[in-house]
Formats: C-alpha cells, sequence, structure tokens
C-alpha cells in the first residue's frame, strides 16, 4: 500500500515534558485525513514535525518514501501548508507576499498566483496591503500560498480558523476540488468535527500525545448504532418496566436522569406509551445516530458516550 506521510515511533520531547509519544500515522496518496484532537493533545505538534518546523526527539518521518532529515528537507518542495496562524509581510500586497513565495520555492507564474487568489475568493483585492485583512482573509490567504505550486501534500492546522459559514462552505469545496481533480493529498486538523466529518475519508484520533487509533469514514459509519435518548421523572422504575414489560435488555442509564436505549426493535411511540400508563413523566424522548464527534469522544473516553 502506498503511504504519502508514514511516521514510526514519532517523539516529541522538551526538556523533561514528552508532548507526543509513539505516534504511528499512515497517510494514502489521494486521500483527505482528519487529524483530531482537544487542544493541547498533540496536534499542532505532530504537523509541525511533518513540514521539518520542528525535528522529532526519536522516531522517523517519511514523505513520499523519503526519510524526511535535516539533509533532506528538499522533500518540502512538494509540500504545502499552515500550521497554526499564517503570517505574512503585512505591509506587502496580497500578491506580492505570493509573488515571494514563489520566488523562495524556484517557482513563479503570475497566472498561478492570480488563479489561486481566484480560488480562495481573494480575486481583485490582490492589490490591497495584507496589514488591512481580516482574520478570515489573512486564513484564506494562507490557503492560497498552499496551493500555489500545486504541491501533491498540503496539511493544515485548523484551515477553518476566522471563517465565517459561507467561507467554511467555500474552503470544504476547495479542498474536494483540488483533492479530486489534481489528486491532492490533505491532512487537516479541526475542532470542529461536524465539518470534517462531511470532507475526510480517514482520521486518526490524538489524545493526551498518544495517537488512540485510525479508521475510516466508512468503518466509522458502520460501527455505528442507533438509540433513543429519553430523560424521565423515575428512571429506575422506568428501567424496570421497560425490562419487564418491552423485555429491552440493552440500555444504560446516564447521569442518573437519562435512558439510552439501544435495542431498536420498539417505536418511540411504543416506548412512551407503557411508562405513560404507568404514570412515569417523559421530560424528552429523541432518536439519535453516532456522529463523528460521538465517536471522537468514545475514543478519548476508553469507550464511553456519557454527556
Amino acid at each position: 500500500m502506498e503511504y504519502i506521510i508514514q511516521t514510526n515511533g514519532l517523539t516529541k520531547k522538551i526538556k523533561e515534558e514528552e508532548l507526543v509519544s509513539n505516534i504511528n500515522i499512515h497517510i494514502k496518496k489521494g486521500e483527505i485525513y482528519g487529524f483530531l484532537g482537544q487542544n493541547g493533545a498533540g496536534k499542532t505538534t505532530v504537523l509541525k514535525m511533518l513540514t521539518g518546523i520542528t525535528s522529532p526527539s526519536k522516531g522517523e518521518i517519511l514523505l513520499f518514501n523519503e526519510k524526511l532529515t535535516e539533509k533532506n528537507k528538499s522533500i518540502l518542495t512538494r509540500v504545502g501548508s499552515i500550521i497554526e496562524y499564517p503570517v505574512f509581510f503585512e505591509h506587502l500586497t496580497a500578491f506580492d507576499n505570493l509573488k515571494l513565495h514563489c520566488e523562495y520555492l524556484g517557482f513563479y507564474d503570475e497566472q498561478d498566483i492570480n488563479q489561486a487568489l481566484l480560488l480562495v475568493n481573494l480575486k481583485g483585492i490582490e492589490g490591497k496591503i495584507v496589514k488591512d485583512f481580516s482574520l478570515g482573509m489573512k486564513q484564506r490567504l494562507g490557503i492560497a500560498r498552499a496551493i500555489i505550486t500545486k504541491p501533491e501534500l498540503i496539511i493544515l492546522d485548523e484551515p477553518t480558523n476566522g471563517l465565517d459559514p459561507i467561507g467554511i462552505k467555500d474552503m470544504r469545496n476547495l479542498i474536494r476540488m483540488l483533492n479530486k481533480e489534481y489528486g491532492m493529498t490533505f491532512v487537516l486538523s479541526s475542532h470542529i468535527l461536524g465539518e470534517l466529518e462531511q470532507i475526510v475519508d480517514r482520521v486518526g484520533v490524538i489524545h493526551h500525545g498518544k495517537l488512540l487509533n485510525e479508521m475510516t469514514l466508512n468503518d466509522i459509519r458502520k460501527e455505528r448504532s442507533d438509540y433513543i435518548e429519553l430523560v424521565v421523572t423515575d428512571v429506575k422504575h422506568a428501567v424496570y418496566l421497560l425490562e419487564k414489560d418491552l423485555h429491552i435488555s440493552n440500555m444504560k442509564i446516564i447521569q442518573d436522569r437519562k435512558i439510552r436505549i439501544y435495542d431498536m426493535a420498539h417505536t418511540q411511540s411504543e416506548i412512551s406509551r407503557t411508562l405513560i400508563l404507568h404514570d412515569i413523566g417523559i421530560e424528552e424522548i429523541q432518536k439519535h445516530s453516532n456522529s463523528l464527534e460521538d465517536y471522537f469522544y468514545q475514543q478519548i473516553n476508553g469507550g464511553d458516550l456519557d454527556d
């Protein structure tokens, strides 16, 4: 299997503190990979090592089947990235910032600069100095800089930071287009799990500096289970009635007030009718399907989905 990124035992230590430990990532060519983790979990530390900003304390990184080392950083010319917030020459225009970036990489084509600005909806303001840009506009310019040379791999740390809902949708469509039409591989980290769910092929979950799991979105969907969740006035009596009258055994009490029923043989109406007939008050009843967010919290909570 062809991996565009592979890490073996990737570890980063500062003084005595281990920021990430023994990270083994496998990212296939042509896929969109979502890197999930809470703030401080180690996502940005890993992405900084993948882009050569910082070096690992232990372990190795393979990009395009070549080992990334201090002596072999030329392979990073095949990578576009935004790590944390994009930084620009504030007194220069958007166009001039991109021109300098291209000249640094030994690549220059004015048409490609204009196309990159068009793709991120910055066409028409390329003459405006970056100091006057909003955070969202700077984020768009950062994406333009990352894609301008049509790299094979693009690594984006929180790419929708500062964007409004329309900007987020535009960014999602742009990533899809570049992935499908140009075959670019993407690594995306984000705290907006619902956004990633709409675009990624596979996810890796990192927690407290350790990679917990890698899984395709299709496999996560296969593992999902629908459930009915209800809030009642008397949980113990309700559980007794559900077991006795409806023969439901696959359920769980959440926070002493909620009941989560995983046995879907009975409808919400049947459950409600049974409880109401025995004077159990129902404050809330709703059917749910596990989402990527549910999967994420199950992973970091050791399998529990408790709220």
